[in-house]
């Protein structure tokens, strides 16, 4: 398993650092489900989000592999297998969180933040599930951004999540492979229904998925975000608009900026404060 979001730091931050800088030109603006919040330099900490709102249960995904790689040209149908009997190649650019109190887990992927993938298969042995993520239909249009967005998956009865989690997930022509450290303080059981309350969870260091539920017509727009040692804020925009009446779960893939090592060693949790649209509510970031 990944060892909890402090060992994972340095790895992610330089990637997603990489990746941000990479897709810069072509993140969405506000109206299209994406965009970037900077607080100002005075305040002790400098607090941006990439934020990415999504409604797994009604969006399909890209046609495009996330990570920018080309198809295995092969036709073997075997992940990076050339045809020769070589095993597939772990190439998903892959990371996860626990949500919904351990019944469920966030699998980030790289691709376009308006074509989010779905899991089609899920399924359990032991302590490992396998998740196949589908695309959807290749005809349909996709921004051509890269950004990281969130794919909400339930987990399979059976699955303790006070215990490590191995997840093998392909999405297409792509495989890979992730973990999540089992936290004490999961108290919901797989296989059961959810509570429907906000949720979020660490996939690596500043960074977090976000799970609301709501409707899937009208996504959660993120209107600022602040952070100050082991606290932060996310504001949202509160406006009277025409919305199915769906409940879906809707993930938003947020950063904040280089949080303090002293705040994340010292053992405090992370406290999150949602406020505006209906949302209100305060949460402690999940470990994983």
């Amino acid at each position: 398993a990944g060892g909890g979001k402090a060992g994972k730091r340095e790895r992610g931050r330089s990637r997603l650092r990489r990746e941000r800088q990479e897709s810069d030109n072509s993140v969405p603006d506000h109206s299209s489900l994406g965009y970037r919040v900077v607080m100002s330099p005075s305040r002790r900490f400098i607090a941006s989000a990439s934020v990415l709102l999504t409604a797994t249960l009604m969006l399909a995904g890209c046609a495009s592999s996330p990570n920018g790689a080309e198809p295995d040209s092969s036709g073997s149908g075997t992940p990076g297998d050339s045809g020769s009997g070589a095993p597939a190649v772990d190439d998903l650019d892959l990371d996860a969180a626990w949500v919904d109190d351990g019944r469920a887990v966030a699998l980030v992927t790289q691709g376009s933040s308006t074509c989010i993938p779905t899991a089609a298969e899920v399924e359990a042995n032991g302590q490992t599930v396998t998740v196949q993520l589908d695309e959807g239909d290749p005809a349909q249009a996709c921004t051509a951004d890269l950004t990281a967005r969130a794919s909400v998956v339930s987990l399979p009865e059976g699955v303790d999540p006070t215990k490590d989690v191995e997840l093998l997930v392909t999405l297409g022509e792509l495989t890979g492979d992730t973990g999540l450290d089992g936290n004490a303080k999961l108290t919901g059981v797989p296989g059961e229904p959810t509570d429907y309350l906000p949720s979020a969870g660490w996939f690596d260091d500043d960074w977090l998925v976000l799970l609301t539920w709501g409707s899937s017509t009208c996504l959660p727009i993120v209107d600022s975000i602040e952070a100050s040692g082991n606290a932060g804020t996310i504001t949202f925009v509160t406006e009277d608009r025409p919305c199915t009446m769906d409940m879906v779960p809707r993930a938003t893939v947020i950063e904040f900026g280089e949080l303090a090592d002293d705040a994340d060693d010292a053992g405090v949790p992370f406290v999150l404060t949602l406020v505006g649209d209906n949302l209100d509510a305060s949460i402690e970031v999940l470990e994983g």
